[in-house]
């Protein structure tokens, strides 16, 4: 049923059959606020499809995902193309309201990151965020991504803070967690 699993979250791929849950997630403004929203119907279907198309051409996307316990939809966390003639991919998370505050984006991103690296042979990660969203920063200061400047982000109009994490930085990270 997943591709992937971690200790409470499993992941999908977006599929047609997925606009209510896209609606559900993308159309709420308390979670598409600081990334453009939010979004008309119209741009959910644009989106859903994006993330589609992501899949057929790069094997990435933002994959929706959910509790393992309940099958509830917690939001979406993956991959989009950043600078694929480097090897670098953008990690990104998006997660319904109930679901914040709990570790499940960390969690979730873990997961993705072990995939890009291991599996994609990624050779970094990008990560953005709204100049407002703390939550974010603290999230992708934890899993080990490091500022390096502020850039533009055309649906907000504004610079975000943008970070980067190196294959070689995530798998220093990983043996000195492991006592290695």
């Amino acid at each position: 049923m997943f591709f992937l699993e971690t200790e409470r979250l499993g992941f999908k791929l977006w599929s047609g059959t997925d606009l209510d849950l896209a609606i559900g997630l993308w159309g709420d403004p308390e979670v598409t606020g600081l990334i453009g929203g939010p979004f008309s119907e119209e741009q959910i279907r644009e989106r859903l499809a994006a993330e589609i198309a992501n899949m057929k051409a790069h094997r990435v996307q933002y994959w929706p995902i959910f509790l393992l316990s309940s099958g509830e939809h917690v939001g979406c966390c993956g991959l989009r193309p950043y600078k694929l003639d480097q090897r670098i991919y953008e990690i990104g998370f998006h997660l319904r309201r109930a679901y914040q505050g709990q570790g499940l984006a960390r969690e979730a991103a873990n997961a993705v990151m072990e995939h890009a690296f291991k599996n994609l042979k990624a050779s970094a990660l990008f990560a953005g965020h709204h100049p407002k969203n703390e939550p974010s920063r603290r999230a992708l200061e934890k899993l080990g991504f490091r500022y390096i400047n502020n850039q533009f982000y055309a649906p907000t109009g504004l610079d975000h803070p943008s970070y980067l994490l190196t294959a070689e930085e995530f798998f220093k990270r990983r043996r000195e967690d492991s006592g290695q």
